[in-house]
């Protein structure tokens, strides 16, 4: 493949996703770690990308652009499902849960379906929706008000207030970012307080987000990673992350998507 067809490729990727790391462009081009930032390199010096740590990301990603809720169900759609099943596999029958928005966390509501006897507690309709059954006596979900993000989470003082007097066993909490020094971040800062006040609620604060948040920082912090008692992501997390987060978090847990399991 020539270079230039490797870099149209490269700007591809970033443009439908906003950002890729150099480690995906690696395993798909074909090429060395070394050529792939060459490219990058070549592409930044055009004004087409941002050089990134480990990758490339678009010149018109801003960490207070908030993905609408759609746009994000159709990125890392595997690696979600996987994360949603190997998360849910923490919980056991009768016990509470709270889940924040995010299209992980709706995997990982679908793959809670299974579970008996739970308390959900949520400010997610996607969530909401995905755990309602009203044949199931067994399973109670409790959505909180607020006001409506792009994201479909329901955020402000109303959801605060409400999760103020709750206790729940475990959290499963989605972000639009994790990085070393800023942690965990989302773009809304009023989401971020609202994600703040689910953690609060939580025994256990269980972060599931797929491999490409990594380096990634929102305007807004949540909570730093020392806060967070199990990071539940995918395999193609990068060895250097994993060193990191191995120090600082509780516990770290890879899922294997299909395609990699099959090989």
């Amino acid at each position: 493949m020539l270079a230039r067809q490797r870099q149209d490729l490269i700007l591809e990727q970033v443009r439908s996703r906003g950002s890729v790391r150099v480690s995906e462009l690696v395993d798909r081009l074909g090429v060395s770690d070394m050529t792939v930032r060459r490219d990058i390199a070549q592409l930044s010096r055009r004004g087409l990308v941002d050089r990134v740590h480990g990758g490339a990301a678009s010149t018109d990603a801003r960490s207070s652009d908030e993905p609408g809720f759609a746009a994000k169900s159709a990125l890392q759609q595997a690696e979600k499902r996987a994360i949603g099943a190997l998360a849910a596999g923490l919980v056991e029958p009768g016990a509470s849960v709270a889940l924040s928005a995010g299209t992980t966390t709706v995997e990982v509501a679908l793959a809670l379906r299974d579970v008996l006897d739970l308390t959900v507690v949520t400010n997610s309709p996607p969530v909401a929706e995905a755990l309602h059954e009203p044949s199931r006596r067994d399973r109670t979900v409790i959505l909180c008000g607020g006001i409506r993000t792009p994201s479909d989470a329901l955020v402000g003082p109303v959801a605060v207030r409400s999760l103020a007097s709750l206790h729940v066993d475990w959290l499963f909490l989605g972000v639009h970012g994790i990085a070393p020094g800023a942690g965990l971040t989302t773009p809304n800062i009023v989401e971020g307080e609202t994600d703040r006040a689910l953690m609060a609620a939580a025994s256990s604060v269980v972060v599931v987000a797929d491999s490409t948040k990594w380096g990634v920082v929102g305007l807004s912090s949540i909570a730093d990673l020392d806060d967070v008692d199990v990071l539940v992501t995918d395999t193609g997390l990068p060895d250097d992350a994993r060193a990191v987060v191995t120090e600082r978090v509780g516990r770290l847990l890879l899922a294997d998507t299909p395609e990699e399991t099959a090989l």
